[in-house]
This record gives C-alpha cells, sequence and structure tokens, in this order.
C-alpha cells in the first residue's frame, strides 16, 4: 500500500493511505540517502509503500520510500555532521515571526530564507502578534515586509489572537504543502487550531524571564486545511544551522546578491572586503540593506569557525 508520512516520532510514523486509513509504522531495514548523513531519511511528507502486519490492528512496516520531489533540513542537535530533515515534498516554507514576545531575529529570518533558496523551496514570512504592536511596531513591520517583498518573498502582518489577516493567510496556503516554522513562542499552534478546522494544538507561554516561547511541537506532523492544502507543523527551531554549503555559494542564495553574479573582479570574491567587488559597491550604494548583508556576514563568518 502506497501512503504519505504525516508524523514522526523517531521511531515510529504515521502513514496515511489514499482510503483515508492511517497506520502506525515502523521502518524495515535501513534507508539512506546518498552523499548526506541524515539522522531521519524517512520523514513527514514523504511517501512510502507499507506492508500491514496484522489484519485490524493498523500497524505495519515501511518497506520502500519513494523519491523525494524536495526536502528542508537543518543541522541535527544530536549527532555532530548530520543533518535533521524537517520536511519533504514540500511547496513553500512559511517562517512565522514576531517582533516582539518573543523577538525573532533578522538574523534569523534570513538563515531560514537562504536555508530554503538552496533547496528551492518558495518562502514566505509572516509576522503575528499585530495585536501587541504601536504605531510604530506596525510601520516597522510593513518596512520588512516591503524589504522581504522587494526580494521575492511574500509577507504579512496578522494577528493570530484577533483572527486579523487569517483569510488572506488561507488564501496562500492553498493548494499547497506548506511547512510552517518559527521560534516557539511565536503563535505557531494557536494559528494551526484556526487553520485546520477540529485541530486542538496545545499552545504555550511566552517566559518573560527570557521573552521566549515554550516547547509545544514535539515532533513534525502534517495537518489537512482542506482536502487539497496541508501544512507541516515543525518543533521551534532555536537555531537553524545551514549545510552542505561552500562559503563561496552562500551569496548565490541571497537573490539581491545573486543579480551581480559574475560582476566582480575576481571569481572567488566572498564580497567581503575584495576591490573590484560589485556586491559590495552595491551595498554602499544602498542597493543591498544593512541587515541582510550584515546576515551574509554572519553566515560566512560561521563558515570560517567551523573550518
Amino acid at each position: 500500500m502506497k501512503g504519505q508520512v504525516i508524523k514522526s516520532t523517531g521511531s515510529w510514523y504515521e502513514v496515511k493511505i489514499e482510503t483515508g486509513k492511517v497506520f502506525r509504522s515502523r521502518l524495515r531495514g535501513k534507508f539512506k540517502m546518498d552523499g548526506i548523513k541524515i539522522n531521519n531519511p524517512v520523514s513527514v511528507g514523504d511517501w512510502v509503500e507499507i506492508e500491514e502486519e496484522e489484519k485490524g490492528d493498523k500497524s505495519a512496516v515501511i518497506t520502500k520510500l519513494h523519491p523525494k520531489t524536495n526536502y528542508i533540513i537543518r543541522k541535527s542537535t544530536r549527532k555532530t555532521g548530520f543533518s535533521h530533515i524537517l520536511a519533504s515534498n514540500v511547496d513553500q516554507a512559511l517562517l512565522l515571526a514576531t517582533v516582539t514576545f518573543p523577538k525573532t531575529s533578522l538574523g534569523f529570518i534570513d538563515r531560514f530564507l537562504v536555508s530554503a533558496e538552496s533547496f528551492r523551496i518558495p518562502a514566505l514570512v509572516v509576522f503575528n502578534k499585530k495585536d501587541l504592536l504601536n504605531e510604530d511596531g506596525i510601520a516597522f513591520c510593513n518596512e520588512l515586509i516591503e524589504m522581504y517583498e522587494g526580494l521575492g518573498y511574500k509577507g504579512s502582518l496578522i494577528s493570530v489572537l484577533d483572527e486579523e489577516g487569517i483569510e488572506e493567510l488561507k488564501g496562500l496556503l492553498k493548494d499547497k504543502t506548506t511547512l510552517i516554522a518559527g521560534h516557539s513562542g511565536v503563535g505557531k499552534s494557536t494559528l494551526l487550531n484556526i487553520l485546520v478546522p477540529g485541530q486542538v494544538q496545545k499552545t504555550g507561554e511566552v517566559s518573560t524571564y527570557a521573552n521566549k516561547g515554550t516547547h509545544t511541537t514535539t515532533f513534525a506532523e502534517m495537518f489537512e486545511m482542506d482536502s487539497s492544502s496541508k501544512i507541516i507543523d515543525t518543533p521551534g527551531i532555536k537555531e537553524l544551522g545551514l549545510v552542505d554549503m561552500e562559503a563561496s555559494e552562500i551569496s548565490h542564495y541571497f537573490p539581491e546578491m545573486r543579480a551581480y553574479l559574475g560582476e566582480c573582479k575576481f571569481n572567488n570574491c566572498l564580497h567581503t572586503n575584495e576591490p573590484g567587488c560589485q556586491v559590495l559597491e552595491a551595498f554602499e550604494e544602498g542597493k543591498i540593506e544593512a541587515s541582510r548583508y550584515h546576515s551574509y556576514l554572519s553566515i560566512l563568518e560561521d563558515y570560517d569557525n567551523r573550518r
């Protein structure tokens, strides 16, 4: 039977077949991905073949993994040198961010976008908690949305609490499989409770001491907004370590830097202090936003530290 993995708990997988029946499944044998050290080769969103173990008990074994059309990964928090797949076979990735309570740094947003670019997955940036913002805060969010939309990333400002902007957001998610990510405390679980009919996700308080959220999602899970629109919820991500990227490639995943590809004096230009660098010149002329350029330098510095 062919089915899609809708939940992963590490050792067990929930697989939904075409009839709608869900089987609690485990892996038979080892599954590997060529050239990449992965601690979870089977992930939410994967299409697999399963065999029922005993009639009627809804347990099965996964015997085959179908090729992934795409996937998005982060560095494993458990095994050094390994990566963890957040989800497979997605149409787009949505980052839910907040500028207050808790604050999502622009560096984190940019790392998420670079990661999505590197896997050629379209990305959206949605800011939540408009209800907590004053006029200046709303203006700041709108400036960020304008900046990201200028780079090709759809953005919006919503209030999950007041259900403001939700209908527009549903339009962006319609007929797609969307991975939703973000720090703990930004409102992912509350948003899911609104988007998914009958879904009751546990929500967590934001710690006022550290201004950070408490984890409420432990494992990745797929939900149906409607018959053609799926949402993959991921555990709150504290940091997004980028993987499988050369230092010279990083600028390729910044659309505003990619525009100057091949125009610098040196082929191996890293756009830091090289003479004849067109990216640096564009930055100095204000054509590249300071926050974006500093995010680029921060990612580049991480790579220098790892060598």
